[in-house]
């Protein structure tokens, strides 16, 4: 059978994207066929189909990108026991192909979407929420009383940050770019929004924590941001830098950057490494579904676009524009 796709012929700009018939054959042995009803839109998809460095590597075109997904099982392949014709199923890690309104993906991957979640909801909230699950959780494990540092933290990813850090008991410093954006974060639970383009967010963390630092910063600027992020933490204190998109960081000298500055860690956890274990993946979304379930997480899903236009909602996000969460509807 075939169904119709985002289908990208050359890596390039959101314009490479075409709205045309993909081929989606029979299920494998493993795979099931779904059909989607909501698609998450994520920052890695516009690395993704700009050809930018990411740990996800994609196929050579002709590819189809996105990696989260909500949907409905049509079928499932020899081999498959733990789905069901018309389960409702969701997932937030590759293979890529969300970007179509059916695709084959693997069951070992594949969750079970509890009843009473909606699925557009789960769709803005699956990858980017188990990524929060893991940095808060297990890259650093947020305490109450830490302060933490949240960078974009208007965007997708750092609204779910605030919310689930103010939650755990933590103090939240989060940067962003404009007065609007400041005040969607502190909605959020950030305690004090800085503007970046007004105010130095080190000083501001200082000031915070009576000069010891920020025990863990969420770094998703990379180069424009990074060596500051590192004067941002106390002794010991971890920076997470899970994105870049000012571009890649200039490399760190272990002496130097963080040695010197007091025996800092730093590391770029990515989700694949985090799921890699089926009970790790099933952890950790148990986890998000019931912070969703109850009411600690809130989607901020601002942007609902139809599948066909896909190129609009890459240029929205790349423009800095968005604020929250975007999703496609095929």
């Amino acid at each position: 059978m075939s169904t119709m796709a985002q289908v990208i012929h050359r890596l390039g700009p959101p314009d490479v994207m075409e709205w045309r018939e993909w081929p989606v054959p029979d299920p494998g042995p493993g795979e099931v066929r779904l059909r989607h009803t909501a698609i998450g839109v994520n920052f890695a998809d516009t690395y993704h189909r700009g050809g930018v460095p990411h740990p996800w590597p994609v196929p050579e075109p002709p590819v189809v990108i996105g990696f989260e997904g909500v949907g409905i099982v049509e079928e499932v392949g020899d081999g498959v026991r733990d789905f069901l014709t018309g389960d409702r199923v969701a997932y937030g890690i590759p293979p890529l192909g969300s970007y179509a309104e059916a695709r084959n993906y693997p069951a070992s991957s594949l969750l079970h979407l509890p009843e009473g979640l909606d699925d557009r909801v789960v769709a803005a909230l699956l990858m980017k929420g188990m990524t929060a699950q893991y940095l808060l959780h297990r890259t650093y494990a947020v305490q109450p009383g830490d302060t933490v540092l949240v960078h974009a933290a208007a965007g997708g990813m750092g609204l779910i940050l605030c919310q689930w850090a103010r939650a755990l008991g933590a103090t939240v410093v989060g940067t962003v770019s404009t007065a609007e954006k400041a005040e969607a974060a502190r909605a959020a639970g950030c305690d004090h929004p800085v503007v970046r383009s007004e105010r130095d967010f080190v000083s501001v963390v200082r000031d915070v924590t009576d000069g010891e630092g920020c025990a863990v910063v969420y770094e998703a600027i990379g180069r424009d941001t990074l060596q500051r992020s590192l004067d941002a933490l106390r002794p010991m204190g971890v920076c997470a830098a899970y994105g870049h998109v000012s571009g890649p960081p200039d490399p760190v000298d272990i002496i130097t950057d963080l040695g010197r500055r007091g025996s800092l860690f730093i590391t770029r956890p990515a989700i694949m490494h985090y799921v890699a274990r089926r009970e790790d993946l099933e952890r950790t979304a148990r986890s998000l579904f019931e912070a969703i379930g109850s009411g600690i997480l809130d989607a901020n899903l601002n942007y609902e676009y139809p599948l066909r236009d896909a190129v609009r909602a890459h240029a929205a996000i790349e423009s800095g524009a968005t604020l929250g969460a975007t999703v496609l509807i095929p």
